[in-house]
């Protein structure tokens, strides 16, 4: 998972006529690669829009790696929702990661000092999502009553946290099993009705996301 081949590697499966299939690429798989991978976009927008609906308007999101397409859909479904909200995209909010619970240990001090702080974080993977909490712990902020948090991936472990995280379920043995089934068709000479295939994310809503609070909590 999270693997793009080489022009040569491709090549060289290739001349020796073996089968593959990409599951969840970093970048584009190249040209005519089969591979299998999750609603990014709509995971992006599905998240940012729950905390819209909630009432949140000062959204701020962590984002994995520039090179990675998963991160910049799920950026662009933040920037979507967002917009059809009608909420200006502030870029002091937009914090570059890693898909490290380090980014949330980084950026989450600098993003409460700001003048007019967040009052939600959308982590754009789970882990940084607990860096979040971690950071949130020792500036002494109460999760969600004056932060909220929410993650993506649906990790197992998580939904232990403190108060549970609300996230975004990637269905990654859906996603397996489909590669697994292209690779078999691929193996027997089969045609793939399509190249590409997107399974569908999931809003998991748990403890760590609430309306926000009326002022929003000042650690200047």
């Amino acid at each position: 998972m999270f693997s793009s081949p080489t022009d040569d590697q491709r090549g060289q499966l290739a001349s020796r006529e073996v089968p593959l299939v990409v599951l969840d690429p970093a970048g584009e798989p190249g040209y005519r690669v089969p591979s299998v991978g999750a609603a990014n976009w709509s995971g992006g927008l599905v998240a940012t829009r729950h905390l819209l609906e909630l009432g949140h308007r000062r959204i701020a999101i962590i984002t994995g790696p520039e090179y990675a397409l998963a991160s910049r859909a799920r950026l662009d479904g933040y920037r979507a929702a967002l917009d059809a909200a009608g909420v200006p995209i502030d870029p002091e909010l937009i914090c570059p990661g890693a898909f490290a619970i380090e980014d949330g240990l980084l950026h989450t001090p600098r993003l409460m000092r700001l003048p007019d702080p967040p009052t939600a974080i959308f982590a754009c993977n789970d882990g940084q999502a607990i860096g979040v909490y971690h950071a949130a712990h020792e500036l002494r902020l109460r999760i969600p009553d004056e932060l909220s948090v929410i993650g993506f991936d649906d990790m197992p472990a998580w939904r232990w946290a403190i108060p549970p995280l609300t996230t975004i379920r990637q269905p990654l043995t859906e996603m397996g099993a489909t590669a697994a089934t292209m690779l078999i068709a691929l193996a027997q000479d089969e045609p793939l009705p399509q190249n590409r295939v997107e399974v569908g994310t999931e809003l998991t809503v748990r403890g760590s996301t609430a309306p926000p609070r009326i002022a929003p909590f000042d650690l200047r």
